[in-house]
């Protein structure tokens, strides 16, 4: 039955009606850059809306949809985006091993204008754009939030019986151990 109501989901994504939007502009380590410049020489863009580094959560769907972002650049453009500077996402994004283009909102009128969540002014999602005529248009969004269907760490958990009430996500995993063998001096 699920995989039936997932073939109807993508049924109504596919045949959702677009809303034109503005070219919005960002910041980049290479400057000011907008909605159009992010496209390339693509039709389609997915931009994912990150809360910045310090969500352990947003990091979750990061390292989740960094694992695939060969497969998806393939057909379409992605980006990265948060209120976090252009040299702090970097910075965070280096430390995760992440292969993103990125870009920084500044929490300005973008995420306002197009976050998936109208309660929220910087939630987490995701929000697929397509251009035709130069014009920009918004074919699709969605939410992040615990036992969503676009992070597989939840649906994993749930095969275990663990609910996303019994567990939350870490920005690391490392646990330093009773005894160092190197004398445990320096350790950050």
């Amino acid at each position: 039955r699920i995989f039936e109501l997932m073939q109807e989901l993508q049924k109504l994504q596919r045949e959702n009606v677009k809303q034109e939007v503005k070219n919005y502009d960002f910041s980049t380590l290479n400057g000011k850059s907008n909605l159009l410049d992010f496209f390339e020489d693509k039709d389609k863009f997915l931009v994912i809306h990150n809360m910045g580094q310090g969500c352990r959560y947003c990091t979750l769907w990061g390292d989740g949809i960094n694992s695939f972002l060969p497969h998806l650049e393939s057909v379409i453009s992605v980006i990265l985006v948060s209120k976090d500077s252009p040299k702090e996402q970097r910075k965070f994004a280096n430390d995760r091993n992440w292969n993103f283009k990125m870009a920084s909102h500044n929490g300005k009128e973008y995420m306002k204008d197009q976050v998936s969540d109208e309660n929220y002014d910087n939630a987490p999602g995701a929000v697929l754009y397509q251009i035709k005529n130069n014009k920009i248009y918004r074919k699709n969004d969605c939410a992040f939030g615990p036992g969503d269907i676009y992070c597989s760490m939840w649906s994993l958990l749930n095969l275990a019986g663990i609910s996303d009430n019994d567990w939350t996500p870490q920005f690391s995993y490392w646990k330093r151990p009773e005894k160092l063998d190197d004398g445990g001096k320096n350790i950050i």
